[in-house]
């Protein structure tokens, strides 16, 4: 068992691990072997500390959501790969399908999200875990080597890095599926959150949430969130997409900014990838209790995920998800956090 870090349970016989990092400017998050998954991020808000990131107290109650990647790390590719198919250097690749028997969505039947990751190494302030995925695993190609890394900081950041390298050439798109609600345990939806992304565009879907291949402006939709504006939405909306973010360099850069509905905390979203979904949690409703026993019902959390696009193996148009030996994929993004009162 690794220095500081607890066992809370165990899956397929192995040792499900705990770890605490804690800042000294207040915040604090638990981190759990099982998906690499952040259990819990506390920062400090006008009463205290306040939870901002889903999840249960309860390591049962984790096991029984598992499938919602609480805080988990999907992968091997994060998001959607249409059909399950795609095909590197003249050869076809069928992953195990796992959305409505139709398409691929974080990994297949048993993505990194639902794996129990290493602890490599520790501080007080950052874990690094590791997840070695076989050759085949979930017809994907290739023994790869996947990393996380999540460090805080004093002023009140969680930075999360990524990186992979591989055997044979594969895809690889690595992100956080946190639900974030950043009016903590008040028992409120995320409605009158405020959001705002750095993005002119975004991709457009069909009925099974694949990509259409088309980039298009946010000019008149209900994607613009060019200026921060409460997230509101129609119950018969939706929002489970991918925007394409400005200047993308390989440097980190805002991508998105998420303020509480009472306007006293804000969370910006620093990233190196080209993408970000917005999934705004509609279809939530959870029998378990979430912290301090919070009924997590509809629209209750969003996931906010730094990415390379959906499908993008499949969209010649799309920024590369390639990986081949000899080369590292690397992801860096940050949560920056602070009070408005």
């Amino acid at each position: 068992m690794s220095q500081n870090a607890t066992k809370i349970g165990t899956i397929d016989g192995q040792d499900v691990l705990e770890v605490r990092l804690k800042g000294d400017s207040g915040i604090e998050v638990g981190v759990i072997t099982l998906g690499a998954s952040i259990k819990d991020l506390q920062v400090p808000a006008p009463e205290g500390k306040r939870h901002v990131v889903l999840g249960f107290p309860s390591f049962e109650d984790h096991l029984a959501n598992k499938g919602g990647h609480w805080g988990a790390v999907p992968g091997r590719v994060a998001n959607r790969i249409a059909h399950g198919k795609f095909t590197l250097n003249g050869k076809h690749y069928q992953i195990n399908l796992n959305e409505n028997n139709r398409h691929v969505c974080h990994g297949g039947t048993s993505g990194f999200g639902v794996r129990n990751w290493t602890i490599k190494e520790q501080t007080p302030r950052s874990v690094t875990l590791e997840y070695k995925s076989a050759d085949g695993e979930e017809g994907f190609p290739g023994n790869l080597v996947a990393q996380t890394t999540y460090t805080i900081s004093d002023n009140n950041t969680l930075r999360m890095d990524w990186s992979a390298t591989t055997d044979q050439e594969t895809i690889v798109n690595l992100t956080s599926h946190a639900y974030y609600n950043l009016n903590g345990s008040q028992g409120e939806n995320t409605s009158k959150h405020s959001l705002l992304f750095e993005a002119d565009h975004y991709t457009p879907v069909d009925d099974g949430l694949i990509p259409t291949g088309e980039i298009k402006s946010v000019e008149s939709t209900p994607f613009d969130f060019r200026q921060s504006r409460p997230i509101e939405t129609p119950d018969s909306f939706h929002y489970d997409h991918n925007w394409v973010l400005r200047d993308h360099t390989g440097k980190l850069r805002r991508a998105a900014e998420l303020i509480s509905s009472d306007k006293d905390l804000k969370m910006e979203i620093w990233t190196d990838q080209p993408g970000i979904q917005f999934f705004d949690g509609k279809p939530l409703n959870i029998a378990q209790p979430g912290h301090d026993g919070l009924k997590i019902k509809s629209r209750y959390g969003i996931a906010l995920e730094p990415q390379v696009h959906p499908d993008a193996i499949n969209q010649s148009n799309f920024p590369n998800t390639i990986l081949k030996p000899g080369e590292t994929y690397q992801h860096h993004s940050e949560l920056r956090f602070s009070q408005l009162q």
